[in-house]
């Protein structure tokens, strides 16, 4: 484990300080513009100014982008009055999102404007600074332009930043940078962000001064070890907390008093009219829904049900669509034209939208961070009041979005998650070293080695991939040729080809291409008959055996061919897969432990038999909700605790419940990261003694297993968390989701080229070449550093291998235990987990019946045993 360095926090400075550094020019452009300096400009402003490296962390509009710059275009006016501007990069700016160019207009070029004109009337001679904006939309003229008169200030994104870092001509502009900026940087816990942090490292290397680090984020945590991503080993920094000036006016609504006893019509028409309601009440309103298919739902059943609210004045703004499309919603919101957006994850991200009065959560987002962020989109100005409504759809969710709504109100924020030693990541970052220049080994890895994500790289992992590099791993008859050259006795590394530079620079970048998986009859007499498609990620999931449903009819997953997916149909078992399943967001482990803590909180009240109204007057004050929803929470913690038993942060239930097969259901809510590794975990152990795959199902609440023999005690002793990594590495050994995996992390780095001498090659061609490049590599080596870098990605990205040793060490040291307790039916908390695989089959409507039927009978249960 890394060591996370702590570092000191910024003061705040007084405003006398800051305006005492001003040029005249732009104090009186920025007095003429805003009355006093924000929050975030008294922490950051100075420390800019005195060079010294600092993560300013302040909810969404605090002006944070301004207080980046405001030191530097006061830097870069002083020397232009000296007339002593040099030809060369002053500054980079980089941020995750290509739609930036309209904010850094608001940031940089209209200010330097305005400066320019108060210079003019003054008669004050200024030399030009020049801003340029470079990413892949850049037209190749900009680029000659930018070679020969660089921009003093360069805005660009990760991937533009590594291009130019090849690029000879361009590298010699930046012998003196002196300021990074790096926006949005809570947006880069990810490859994309580790990437990025080798990139400012090759920066660091080529300038001659040390040049000072910013990093703009939203509200985040933890802070220090999101300021040592950003400052890399051994350097200083300062954290800047800024506290939020904006009020929040949060509220969990539900569309119904009683989200069980009511009826399918009900339920769907208070929905819709509450949010409809909502909308009518504001100017302009956001409405997150957590997946596409959800948001192109809420869109027309709004248009469908008030027709006539809803007629150019609605639009839908998420990944699936054209980035054309994107960007005229993006503008018509600016302008005021719509009432209403609807919007899966795209529109978390900083992308100035406007005025925005409301945002409505539709369903729980999964972690406090991202609930402010979204919320934080309403009320953009710095003064304003961020309203938000969490509006739930069933009762777990309810119980989630209220313990969110806790968290968001006392400002609890969920940990991010940084990939560390990504070896796909690095041998695409060797290859652009290489391409840059010819290096001594032991200096290229002292560079690489100062990136926080790199600080714990060994020396096997990082000659591993120097070997495939250099081609030693004999993959020449899978096509796979060596990119560079090591010599081992001068120790030196370079680029290997002609072709080289092409081939890095049309294959860059660290976001995997995803596709659609055709679904196809694989026996009998309708064999190689189409059925449809499904997304990737969906394919990813699944197991052969496991049953889905596509167009209404169930299919059972037999085995894949490159994109094509071959299933049995006619099927009779029940769906064991949800199709919504690939793009659920899952809970983050903090509020799981949350959730947790609540269940804890409520089942010692209901113990000591307090009376009701005293339980409710707690749920409202803990949640900080209203009497409906405190009410609707208990009712449902109430059956839980009358019919079963209730799971919490000491004891973990686990329910035997005989329908149809026999269920065996672990009540474990620690988010579905941990979920999924523990649920793969204790079926492979199990399969492995009754020698066949076990049938099981997850989510954030828990996991459960289906089938007759489940020998669940003797794997429930053989897993520790000493032995649960050797485990998961066997389970996910022939799954789809390492196959798929595989592809993405052999595309990194560079083994399957996705663009080669002009032509591109199709995701379809990329899987069949990987899946024939991981049979040979599986002959050759299961410690090859790019299979092992795909294991790594399912065990510590996708899945949360650390949590999960953490929830097995606390069952091993007593600090949870394990209580087993028999049902005739799943218990209220695990309706919602048995029926998922259901919700394909039963209509919406259905499937609110069919829980309505199964709550009765356990009402009818517990009067029966209270008799």
């Amino acid at each position: 484990m890394e060591t996370i360095k702590k570092y000191p926090r910024a003061e705040l400075r007084k405003a006398s300080e800051i305006i005492s550094i001003l040029n005249p020019l732009v104090k009186e452009w920025f007095f003429s513009r805003f009355k006093d300096f924000s929050e975030s400009q008294l922490y950051g402003v100075m420390s800019v100014h005195e060079r010294k490296n600092i993560l300013i962390s302040a909810p969404t509009g605090n002006g944070k982008t301004l207080t980046s710059f405001l030191a530097i275009l006061n830097y870069l006016v002083d020397i232009a009055m000296k007339k002593e501007l040099e030809n060369k990069v002053y500054c980079v700016y980089t941020s995750p999102l290509k739609a930036l160019n309209n904010d850094i207009f608001v940031n940089l070029v209209r200010p330097l404007e305005e400066i320019y004109k108060i210079a003019e009337e003054k008669k004050i001679e200024l030399q030009k600074i020049r801003v340029s904006l470079r990413t892949g939309d850049t037209e190749t003229k900009e680029k000659v332009k930018m070679l020969k008169n660089p921009p003093h200030i360069l805005v660009t994104t990760p991937e533009s930043l590594a291009i130019v870092l090849t690029s000879k001509k361009f590298i010699e502009h930046f012998y003196g940078v002196e300021f990074i900026i790096i926006d949005e940087i809570h947006s880069l816990g990810n490859k994309r962000g580790v990437y990025q942090t080798i990139s400012l490292e090759r920066l660091e290397e080529i300038s001659k001064i040390s040049p000072m680090r910013i990093g703009l984020s939203a509200t985040i945590a933890p802070l220090d070890e999101m300021a040592n991503f950003l400052v890399g080993i051994e350097r200083e920094c300062f954290i800047a907390e800024v506290s939020a000036s904006k009020k929040l006016d949060i509220e969990v609504l539900t569309g119904v008093r009683d989200l069980i006893d009511t009826d399918g019509n009900e339920l769907h028409n208070s929905l819709y009219g509450l949010i409809d309601k909502l909308i009518q009440e504001h100017k302009t309103t956001i409405v997150f829904t957590n997946t596409r298919a959800a948001t192109e739902r809420v869109i027309n059943h709004l248009k469908d049900m008030f027709p006539e609210n809803y007629i150019e004045n609605i639009g839908a703004h998420h990944s699936a669509l054209s980035k054309e499309y994107r960007f005229e919603i993006e503008e018509k919101l600016r302008k005021g034209e719509l009432k209403v957006v609807v919007t899966s994850t795209s529109l978390e991200l900083g992308i100035d939208i406007g005025y925005i009065d409301l945002v409505i959560l539709l369903g729980s987002p999964k972690s406090s961070a991202r609930a402010l962020q979204r919320i934080g989109r309403a009320g953009h100005k710095l003064h304003d009041t961020s309203k938000g409504r969490f509006i739930v759809v069933d009762r777990d969710d309810l119980v989630e979005c209220s313990i969110l709504n806790k968290e968001c109100k006392e400002r609890k924020i969920d940990k991010i998650n940084i990939p560390k030693n990504c070896l796909d990541v690095l041998a695409q970052q060797i290859f652009g070293m290489a391409i840059q220049k010819v290096w001594d080994i032991n200096e290229m890895k002292r560079v690489i080695k100062k990136s926080y994500c790199y600080g714990s790289l060994t020396n096997d992992d990082f000659m591993s991939v120097v070997s495939y590099l250099a081609g030693e791993y004999a993959l020449e008859h899978r096509n796979i040729y060596a990119k560079i050259w090591y010599d081992s006795k001068t120790k030196q590394i370079g680029k290997r080809g002609k072709l080289a530079r092409v081939i890095y620079l049309t294959n860059i970048g660290t976001i995997p291409e995803e596709s659609f998986i055709t679904i196809v009859i694989g026996q009998g007499e309708r064999k190689d008959h189409k059925i449809g498609v499904v997304d990737e990620s969906f394919l990813e999931k699944m197991k052969p055996g496991d049953v889905f449903v596509l167009g209404g009819k169930k299919y059972q997953f037999m085995y894949t061919k490159g994109m094509k997916a071959y299933v049995k149909a006619g099927i009779k078992r029940n769906p064991t897969i949800p199709s919504w399943f690939s793009e659920m967001l899952p809970l983050s482990f903090d509020s799981a432990l949350e959730i947790n803590r609540f269940r804890y909180l409520l089942n010692e009240r209901f113990e000591r038999k307090e009376p009701l109204e005293k339980i409710k007057e707690f749920i409202q004050e803990h949640c900080y909700v209203n009497a409906a929803v405190s009410n609707a929470i208990y009712n449902y913690f109430n059956e839980q605790y009358k019919y079963s038993k209730i799971s919490h942060e000491k004891r973990l239930i686990v329910e035997y419940y005989k329908g149809e097969k026999n269920y065996i259901i672990f009540h474990s809510l620690y988010g579905r990261r941990v979920n999924d590794a523990l649920s793969r975990g204790l079926g492979y152990l199990m399969g492995q003694k009754v020698g066949r795959d076990i049938e099981l199902g997850i989510s954030d609440n828990g996991f459960y297993f289906a089938g007759e023999n489940l020998p669940i005690d003797e794997a429930l002793k053989l897993l520790k968390p000493e032995n649960i990594n050797e485990i998961l590495e066997e389970a996910i050994l022939k799954t789809e989701i390492l196959k798929r995996r595989f592809r993405h992390c052999a595309a990194r780095s560079l083994m399957i080229l996705r663009n080669y001498k002009g032509r591109s090659k199709s995701v379809g061609k990329q899987q069949m070449n990987s899946f024939f490049l991981l049979n040979a590599i599986n002959k050759i080596s299961r410690d090859f550093p790019i299979l092992k870098e795909a294991r790594r990605e399912v065990l510590e990205d996708l899945m949360d291998i650390e949590k999960t040793k953490l929830v097995l060490k606390w069952i091993e040291d007593g600090k949870i235990r394990i209580e087993k307790v028999q049902t005739s039916l799943p218990s209220p908390f695990a309706m919602n987990l048995v029926l998922q695989g259901y919700s394909d089959l039963l209509k919406i409507e259905d499937k609110i019946e069919f829980m309505k039927r199964m709550h009765k009978e356990i009402v009818k249960e517990i009067k029966e045993k209270e008799k």
